[in-house]
């Protein structure tokens, strides 16, 4: 009973699809499903490149720079509790100011910081260790301010202890969650800024459909044009257009984002933040009174890495403002080296006054004048390539404008295109 049944269902669907009708009826619902399926393909590519670039604009970015003001708050903070404590039993109120500041702000951009950690796990140990160790390190500092306001010499121990431990745990773990949020930046301008290569294949293959579709029909039945294929193609062209060059934008000013602004802001911010440890070292050498031999060897290897990320920041600078706030930078610099020069000339012939005077002493051509219009500069180029960034992010974004709502609607008009021209020739047929 079955094999009676069957045999007869078969033949007729066979004949169906044997014949004219039955061809232009499946080839119709081809074309409804290729350009549907193309549209909504293409849709959600458009809409993952323009999550990628909302995430670089609100989310990468800010956190990378919460990342390094992190690690620049508490460098800074580092250096200025030494430059403090060189001022002896009553401190400079302008350095107790500028180094509570410092942890503030670092306590601030670690708060911002520390709702990453469902997006990077992996910075979840950093984060632990700086939430842990930066009330440790303010006690240290706080215990060695009180001992040097006394004139006990252990005050000095206290200080170079929380430089230790700054050293040793704090700043690796900035480093660590600056270095993890960097690579999402770097992450969600890949994901923005790739070719359109998937949207451009898949509008081939819609072009493809349709093309074949155009052939058949006009095979069958000997018209060259078929009104509604037609404007399916044309739809379905300018959709493809639409998405090329709105990607086509997207990927230039990706790549302007990296060139003029994220690339040089890296640079940049490790030079602010080499500039602070190098300060750091060079009062600590003298707070140690004839045994900071270690820190001005490491004051040494960090000037070397400063001349370089300086002369590296210059090379990458693409706009006039970020190029003469370099070049001021490293003008300030070498003003600082003359001046370090002559600290280290004083102190080690024994003459501490006069080394202490240089380094943390108001006059033009000392250390601190120098050290503090090398970061101002620094501060001012960074601030500049940022904003070249915030901009060409801004521009990518305006170019994906309503691009999804459109590819969305001219998919469903090329679908609609497509039935309306097939079922003109199924009419025939009746």
């Amino acid at each position: 009973m079955t094999a009676v049944v069957t045999a007869p269902t078969s033949r007729r669907v066979t004949g169906l699809v044997k014949s004219t009708p039955g061809r232009l009826s499946l080839i119709a619902l081809l074309l409804v499903a290729v350009t549907v399926v193309v549209g909504a393909l293409t849709a959600w590519s458009v809409q993952t490149r323009s999550a990628a670039l909302e995430e670089l604009a609100n989310r990468s970015e800010p956190l990378s720079f919460a990342a390094q003001e992190v690690y620049r708050s508490m460098a800074d903070a580092d250096a200025t509790a030494a430059s403090a404590f060189l001022s002896g039993g009553v401190e400079s109120p302008a350095l107790r100011s500028r180094y509570e500041a410092d942890i503030a702000k670092a306590a601030a951009a670690l708060s911002t910081a520390t709702g990453e950690t469902s997006r990077s796990p992996e910075v979840g140990t950093a984060l632990s260790t700086l939430a842990g160790q930066l009330p440790v390190y303010t006690g240290l500092v706080e215990t060695a301010r009180t001992h040097n306001r006394q004139g006990n010499p252990v005050g000095a121990a206290y200080l170079r202890e929380a430089s230790s431990l700054m050293r040793a745990q704090l700043l690796p773990a900035a480093q660590g969650l600056y270095r993890a949020e960097t690579a999402n930046v770097v992450r969600d301008q890949d994901s923005a800024g790739g070719g359109p290569w998937s949207e451009l294949l898949l509008g081939l293959v819609a072009l493809a459909s349709l093309g074949f579709a155009q052939w058949y029909v006009t095979r069958r039945s000997n018209r060259v044009f078929n009104v509604g294929l037609v404007v399916a193609t044309g739809l379905v062209l300018v959709s493809l257009l639409w998405v090329s060059i709105a990607s086509a934008v997207v990927a230039t000013t990706v790549s302007d984002s990296r060139e003029n602004g994220s690339a040089q802001v890296d640079v940049l911010a490790r030079a602010r933040i080499a500039t602070l440890t190098a300060r750091g070292d060079e009062t600590l050498t003298l707070v140690a009174r004839g045994s900071g031999a270690a820190y001005e060897k490491r004051y040494g290897e960090v000037s070397g890495e400063l001349g370089e990320l300086l002369a590296r920041g210059r090379s990458l600078a693409t706009a006039p403002a970020v190029r003469d706030a370099v070049t001021s930078a490293e003008k300030n610099f070498q003003a600082w080296q003359e001046a370090h020069r002559r600290i280290r000339e004083a102190d080690d012939s024994g003459d501490y006054t006069t080394a202490l005077g240089a380094a943390i002493g108001p006059d033009q051509g000392g250390a601190a004048v120098a050290f503090d219009n090398l970061d101002r500069d620094l501060v001012t180029a960074i601030t500049q390539a940022r904003t070249a960034f915030t901009g060409s992010v801004a521009t990518a974004r305006g170019a994906l404008t309503g691009t999804v709502a459109v590819v969305a609607l001219l998919a469903l008009g090329a679908a609609a295109a497509s039935v309306m021209g097939v079922w003109q020739r199924l009419k025939e047929y009746r």
